[in-house]
C-alpha cells in the first residue's frame, strides 16, 4: 500500500483528551455532591450567567416577536427536514411478532424513552441547527418530555434564535445552561425533577467526556468531540471546491481535523496551495479557529488507487465524508466507516449540517467504525416479549435442563424442572446430570 503524507498533522483528536477528563471528573463530582448550587456556581465561573436556569414561556413568547420573519421561515424550513428524515426513520423500526417453534412465541416492541435531553453548543457561534437537530428528532420518536440546554451566547441570554429554534421544534423545557453543568443538570434532573433516559447533542471536548463519563448512568448519542471533515477527491473534482469544504469545517474550532484523501497530486498541491489564502479571508473568529484546526489537525494523503483510499479512509473514520470521484456508486457500496456520507460536489456537509434533513450530530475520533450518528433510533428502546403453550414448555425445558446443567448452573435448571413436574406429572424426562460443583 502506497500512501504519501502531503501534509501530516501535528496533534491527533485525542491529544487533549487526558486534560478535559480530569477537568470534567471534578466538576461532575462537585455537582453531584452540591446539586443545582454547585451548577449555578460553574454557571456564573464559566460563563457569567447569573439569571434564572429555566426559560419561562413569557420570554420564549416574547423572544418570538423578536425573531425576523426570515430567521423564522428559514428555521421552519430546516425543522421540517429534520423531522421528516427522523419519521422516516421511526417508520424503518416495526413490531411483529413470530412463533419460532410450535407454541413458542417471540415479538418486539418498539417504545421510545421518557425524557430526553438535548444540548446545543454555545461559544463563539450561535449553533442554531444543533437545536433542532435534537429536539426535532426526539419530537419525531414521540419522546414524552424533551428538555433542552444551551449556554449563555457571549455573556448575555441564550441566543435569541436558538431559543426559538428549540421551542418550535417542540422542547418542553428550555434552559440557559452550558457545557459540564448542562450535561450534568440533565442526567440528574436539577431544576426540572426529570432525570433524562437519553442525552444527545455535540459540544466540545469537555461536553464530550462529560457524556462518556456520564454513560450508563444515562444513555448517549455518540461520542461527538470536535468536528471531523475528510475528502475523498480524485481527478475530476474542482481543488477551489474542495479547499471551501475543507475549510468550512475547520472553521468548527481549533481542534477540528480537515483531512484530503486523493490519487491526484496535482489537486492536493493545489488544494493546499488554496486552504491557506481562504482562511485568510475569513472573519477574525473563524480564521483563527480554522488556521489553528489545518495547522495542528489538517493532513493530506496521496494514495495510488481508490482501494487504497478506501482502506485509509474507513481506518480514519471520519465524522462527515465527501466525495468528489467518478463513479459515485461505487464509492457508495464500498466505503463502510463514515458518520454520514456526502456524494458528489452538489451535496457539502454544510447542506448536512444545516437543513438538508439527515442529522448532523455524528461519532467522532473513529466512533464511526461502530456506531452511526443521532437518529431517531437513539430515542426509541427495543423490548421483546415471549409467551408459550405448556406442550412448549416442554421442549424448551428439556433443553434448558440440560444446558443448565452443562454450564454448572442447577438453579436455573431446576425451574425447568418444576414445570415439567407440574405441566406433566408422572412422566420421566431425561434432565441430565445434577450439578455437583
Amino acid at each position: 500500500m502506497a500512501i504519501t503524507y502531503l501534509k501530516k498533522a501535528d496533534k491527533t483528536p485525542e491529544t487533549e483528551t487526558a486534560t478535559a477528563q480530569k477537568v470534567v471528573n471534578t466538576m461532575l463530582a462537585e455537582i453531584q455532591k452540591n446539586g443545582e448550587a454547585a451548577v449555578r456556581k460553574y454557571a456564573n465561573d464559566l460563563d457569567r450567567w447569573t439569571g434564572e436556569v429555566i426559560v419561562t414561556q413569557e420570554q420564549i413568547e416574547a423572544n418570538a416577536r423578536e425573531v425576523p420573519e426570515q430567521v423564522k421561515a428559514d428555521i421552519d424550513f430546516a425543522i421540517k427536514q429534520v423531522y421528516e428524515f427522523a419519521q422516516a426513520q421511526r417508520r424503518s423500526l416495526s413490531e411483529f411478532e413470530v412463533e419460532l417453534h410450535p407454541g413458542v412465541t417471540a415479538g418486539q416492541r418498539v417504545m421510545p424513552v421518557n425524557v430526553a435531553g438535548c444540548y446545543a453548543p454555545a461559544g463563539r457561534y450561535a449553533h442554531i441547527a444543533s437545536a433542532y437537530m435534537g429536539v426535532a428528532t426526539a419530537k419525531a420518536a414521540g419522546v414524552k418530555t424533551i428538555i433542552a440546554c444551551s449556554g449563555p451566547f457571549r455573556g448575555g441570554p441564550m441566543h435569541p434564535y436558538l431559543l426559538y429554534a428549540f421551542n418550535k421544534a417542540g422542547a418542553d423545557i428550555i434552559m440557559t445552561l452550558g457545557g459540564v453543568q448542562a450535561i450534568a443538570t440533565m442526567a440528574d434532573g436539577l431544576f426540572t425533577g426529570k432525570p433524562a433516559d437519553v442525552i444527545v447533542g455535540p459540544g466540545n471536548k469537555f461536553v464530550a467526556e462529560a457524556k462518556r463519563a456520564l454513560f450508563g448512568k444515562v444513555g448517549i448519542d455518540v461520542f461527538a468531540g470536535p468536528t471531523e471533515i475528510g475528502i475523498i477527491a480524485d481527478e475530476t473534482a474542482d481543488p477551489a471546491i474542495v479547499a471551501s469544504d475543507l475549510v468550512g469545517q475547520a472553521e468548527h474550532g481549533h481542534e477540528s481535523p480537515a483531512w484530503l484523501f486523493t490519487t491526484s497530486r496535482s489537486l492536493a498541491e493545489e488544494v493546499m496551495r488554496q486552504v491557506p489564502k481562504l482562511i485568510d479571508l475569513l472573519p477574525p473568529t473563524a480564521r483563527d479557529a480554522a488556521g489553528s484546526a489545518w495547522r495542528d489537525y489538517g493532513e493530506v494523503m496521496l494514495c495510488d488507487t481508490r482501494d487504497e483510499v478506501v482502506e485509509i479512509s474507513d481506518r480514519y473514520a471520519s465524522e462527515h465524508l465527501e466525495v468528489h470521484a467518478k463513479d459515485l456508486d461505487w464509492w457508495l457500496k464500498t466505503l463502510t466507516c463514515y458518520g454520514s456520507l456526502f456524494l458528489g460536489e452538489e451535496t457539502t456537509v454544510a447542506y448536512g449540517d444545516k437543513a438538508s434533513g439527515p442529522n448532523h450530530v455524528l461519532p467522532t475520533k473513529g466512533a464511526a467504525r461502530y456506531s452511526g450518528g443521532l437518529s431517531v433510533h437513539k430515542f426509541m428502546k427495543t423490548f421483546t416479549w415471549q409467551r408459550m403453550t405448556r406442550t412448549a414448555a416442554r421442549d424448551i425445558g428439556l433443553a434448558t435442563a440440560r444446558i443448565s446443567r452443562l454450564e454448572g448452573m442447577e438453579a436455573h435448571a431446576r425451574t425447568a424442572d418444576d414445570r415439567l413436574a407440574k405441566y406433566f406429572p408422572g412422566q420421566q424426562f431425561e434432565l441430565g446430570d445434577p450439578v455437583k460443583l
